[in-house]
């Protein structure tokens, strides 16, 4: 009986953290979480730079798919943006990048002493374009990512910052030893993380 505070402590605690990890051979859920847990991604561009100029060019973002929790995530990469950033500039010329997400960044890695480049770290590869979201689509990622990133809210505002989404193509998860799965975007977006 007196383990029973604690046995309640770990439930609250998972469900405080959106629930157990998904088990391997449910990749879509896998991808799902592990965007909805992530608050930042490495973002590679082509580069449209002097010197770089079609070279591979990754740059780190925050972004934020909902509001933290079990039940605030949309599965969409949301990310807050300038024009004055240089991968931006990048993808003025070509829209197209790939969105990398690890549970390295959460507490979960460091728990299970994963290495982030452990298959047992998950991580989520995402391939697509960026674009600029409309006013109603941007009322949502306001939401989703000021809940995560407060700071945005006072970012120099002559800096001209807009909402933008990774519009999912195709998706990749290593989650599990074996190499990578391949999930759609149907499939991504028809369960819950």
């Amino acid at each position: 009986m007196a383990g029973l505070p604690l046995l309640c402590g770990v439930v609250l605690l998972l469900l405080a953290a959106g629930g157990a990890i998904p088990p391997p051979e449910e990749a879509a859920r896998m991808a799902r979480f592990v965007l909805h847990h992530c608050d930042w991604g490495a973002l590679a561009t082509l580069s449209a730079q002097e010197g770089l100029r079609g070279h591979p060019f990754a740059n780190i973002f925050s972004l934020s798919d909902g509001p933290p929790g079990p039940l605030g995530g949309s599965g969409v990469p949301y990310l807050y943006l300038t024009d004055m950033e240089i991968s931006v500039q990048d993808l003025e010329i070509n829209s197209n990048a790939s969105l990398t997400v690890s549970l390295a960044q959460t507490p979960y890695c460091k728990k299970h002493r994963y290495d982030p480049q452990n298959p047992l770290c998950a991580h989520i590869i995402f391939c697509g374009s960026i674009v600029k979201v409309n006013n109603s689509e941007a009322d949502l990622a306001k939401k989703a990512l000021f809940s995560r990133h407060p700071e945005m809210e006072s970012w120099p505002k002559d800096h001209n910052w807009f909402f933008a989404k990774f519009n999912i193509t195709n998706i990749w998860v290593l989650d599990y030893f074996g190499g990578l799965k391949i999930v759609t975007p149907e499939e991504y977006y028809s369960v819950k993380p």
